[in-house]
């Protein structure tokens, strides 16, 4: 049967549509939040803190402005139109922008999902010695991962419990380090006065930019409010949801890259992957710094290895028409073959050395394609009349976000002109040695 594209005007309620706590109405942005903080995002922010304190927290507002946009219409899209994304897509435009979309998604997910697995590592590695008791583990986290995703019966509600005691668990584990530290609060409050830093130069500001304006995981609030069941009446509990979402984002960012401007800057410390920001903070701040930073960095690595291959599954399936739904075996088995991939990269780096380099290279050079074209049909689906009728996107939503697009082709041109150029030139020029544990995805 065709999609209907035509926006559910219904007015009946769903089972969330009826008066509740502010805490009961959130949910997807909170998910969404887990993915975007992962191990890339914690080693950029400590890095750029390090380097150049607190004169960065401007670009993370900005960053998180833009996240907020993009999610809100995520959520809009979701709760408003009657089918899936994909199918959507397939009305509108035909299957081969929705298979070329989902397609590429996939192949971010998977390709970036061996740094999930290495970030997670790195958590265990200040206390386990041996490689291979890592590897077991990770292993065993994969597996038990992929037990989450055919064991529970309602995989959505099992998924946002676990992301809120891992978002809880950031939140304090980050906080005390910080805290701990007493940062200086003026010197924090200039922070959000834009500048270029120590280094001038622009390039640092788009890697921060990229590791929390991750338009999939945006994009995914639309399958996220679906599985919610929030229709039509949920949309203003749907932009509550985003910004709460938005401001976690913000707030352990924030936390990340003020702890390592406390504890590092004017300092010389090397702080090549998460292992060396934990080792730093308990030179500094003795063993419980270390395990504190361990226990947060354990709950970003696990939630954004988690949700960032359900990203790549999910709308994979989508896009090849095996369906979106959360009870369907098309997106959890594409799910699974995204947490296989990435747990054979890691474990082979984890434990024979293997250079994921050409890993990243492929998968930056499909996020050059990628990120700009789901930012596009995201604002392209909601500002369509067909699909959003009277929720459709109003002009100053669409310069924002438009904006907000332009910004993602700056940064997949520094990917494609910059990033890929540098990595390919060091791959060719050096002899094969192992990866640091600090590349991973951009989340």
């Amino acid at each position: 049967m065709t999609p209907d594209a035509t926006p559910n005007t219904s007015s009946e309620t769903s089972p969330t549509s009826v008066p509740q706590a502010w805490y009961r109405r959130i949910g997807p942005g909170l998910i969404t939040a887990c993915v975007v903080i992962g191990p890339g995002s914690i080693m950029t922010s400590s890095t750029i803190g390090a380097n150049d304190g607190y004169a960065m927290l401007w670009v993370v507002a900005v960053s998180v402005a833009f996240m907020l946009t993009y999610m809100t219409l995520g959520a809009r899209l979701g709760a408003v139109s009657n089918a899936a994304p994909g199918d959507l897509i397939r009305k509108k435009s035909g299957k081969g922008l929705a298979i070329a979309m989902g397609i590429g998604v996939f192949f971010i997910s998977a390709a970036f999902q061996s740094g999930n697995n290495i970030g997670l590592a790195a958590a265990f590695e200040p206390f386990v010695e041996s490689k291979q008791a890592v590897s077991a583990l990770i292993v065993g986290f994969n597996l038990l991962a992929i037990g989450f995703l055919f064991i529970f019966r309602n995989l959505y509600q099992s998924l946002e419990r676990l992301m809120t005691v891992l978002v809880g668990l950031m939140l304090v584990s980050f906080a005390i380090n910080l805290f701990s530290l007493k940062p200086n609060l003026g010197e924090l409050a200039g922070g959000f006065r834009p500048s270029l830093g120590t280094s001038g130069e622009v390039l640092p500001v788009l890697g921060l930019i990229g590791t929390t304006f991750v338009i999939t995981a945006a994009f995914y609030q639309a399958y996220l409010v679906r599985q919610k069941g929030w229709r039509v009446a949920d949309i203003q509990s749907g932009l509550i949801d985003a910004r709460i979402g938005s401001a976690i984002m913000f707030l352990i960012t924030l936390m990340l890259m003020s702890t390592a401007a406390a504890a590092f800057y004017g300092k010389q410390v090397e702080l090549n992957n998460p292992v060396a920001v934990a080792t730093a903070l308990e030179a500094t701040f003795g063993p419980s710094a270390k395990i504190i930073f361990c226990l947060g960095l354990f709950s970003a690595a696990y939630s954004s290895f988690l949700v960032n291959s359900m990203i790549g599954g999910f709308m994979a399936s989508d896009g090849l028409g095996f369906g979106s739904d959360a009870n369907c075996n098309g997106p959890k088995i594409m799910t699974t073959i995204a947490l296989l991939t990435g747990m054979s990269v890691g474990v082979a780096v984890i434990a024979w050395d293997f250079d994921r380099t050409p890993t990243i290279i492929a998968a930056q050079a499909v996020t050059v394609i990628a990120a700009p074209l789901v930012a596009g049909v995201l604002l392209w689906l909601t500002s369509s009349r067909e699909v959003m009728g009277d929720h459709v996107n109003g002009p100053v939503t669409v310069v924002f976000a438009g904006l907000g697009l332009l910004l993602l082709v700056a940064m997949a041109a520094k990917t494609a002109f910059v990033d890929i150029p540098k990595k390919i030139s060091d791959y060719t020029s050096t002899p094969a040695t192992a990866p640091s544990n600090g590349e991973s995805a951009p989340d």
